[in-house]
């Protein structure tokens, strides 16, 4: 699970069923193909097509995947609470009989408790944590990857909750610039995607990436668990005997703070390339 990388916020939702505000989360009025994932665990809960607009304030969707959403009686004893299968993340709550779609059925669901893909036949993922300096430009080649199916650019490492782009960069946050890599896992592994890290920004360098010279653009891989720190483990290994001073760091997941929307797939939205990242192949 990725409880370590959630924010306070997030784990109130999923952990402690606490509630969004009605009308202002992200995922409401999101209307393109693909599919909905547990925050919390990255399984496949609902497909777009399934969603409709209750004018509720938050996601409304008619049916679930297939053995992907548990049932449970709510605290209130009034209502039906619905729970991610695998992890029992809280979703929100589940009614019956309003007659909004021909299912009957209304799966009303925090957009906290969410992640959104525009893939639409991933079952299951899995997520890797990865600074290489500017978010931009490992975002944006994250993208490129086959199986990636979600990417999210951020803080984390540091000390300050709820950092901005501009505290971190004044470098007294403790917080590198890194980028969420949802993968799917009937396509990809965490070892591919580990490998693809060390080859799309410069592993060596030790003060920044390229132009990039700060505490926040240092390159640090994060891992969930002990199976993804003896896997980067390996490769940094890997690359030192090939002759490549590695300076990347290894630490365990922390709390990822979502960088603001601006930063958002830039290159995508501003139609412009990274400046200081490329694919070098760096492994036989």
């Amino acid at each position: 699970m990725k409880t370590a990388s959630l924010t306070p916020y997030t784990l109130s939702v999923v952990r402690d069923k606490e509630t969004d505000v009605p009308n202002i989360g992200k995922l409401d009025n999101v209307d393109e193909p693909g599919t909905y994932l547990c925050r919390q665990c990255g399984l496949a809960l609902f497909r777009s097509q399934a969603k409709f607009n209750a004018q509720c304030g938050w996601p409304s969707f008619d049916e679930e995947l297939l053995g992907a959403v548990s049932r449970a009686p709510d605290s209130d004893g009034r209502r039906t609470e619905i729970l991610c299968a695998r992890c029992m993340a809280h979703l929100g709550h589940v009614f019956l009989g309003e007659g909004y779609t021909k299912k009957d059925t209304r799966h009303c669901v925090n957009s906290t408790s969410l992640d959104f893909t525009t893939d639409q036949t991933v079952v299951d993922t899995r997520e890797g944590i990865f600074a290489g300096g500017c978010f931009w430009g490992v975002e944006h080649l994250f993208k490129q990857l086959k199986g990636v199916v979600l990417t999210e650019s951020g803080y984390t490492g540091g000390h300050t909750s709820h950092p901005s782009y501009e505290e971190v960069c004044r470098g007294h946050t403790g917080h590198v610039e890194a980028v969420r890599v949802v993968y799917d896992t009937s396509r990809l592994n965490f070892a591919t995607i580990a490998k693809y890290f060390f080859e799309i920004h410069d592993p060596t360098q030790t003060n920044g990436q390229g132009p990039d010279i700060g505490e926040q653009y240092k390159s640090v891989a994060f891992y969930y668990d002990r199976e993804q720190e003896n896997t980067l483990a390996a490769l940094i290994n890997t690359l030192k005997t090939h002759g490549y001073d590695v300076a990347t760091s290894l630490r365990p997941v922390s709390t990822f703070w979502p960088a603001e929307g601006y930063h958002q797939r830039y290159y995508d939205r501003t139609r412009t390339a990274p400046y200081c990242h490329a694919y070098v192949k760096r492994f036989s």
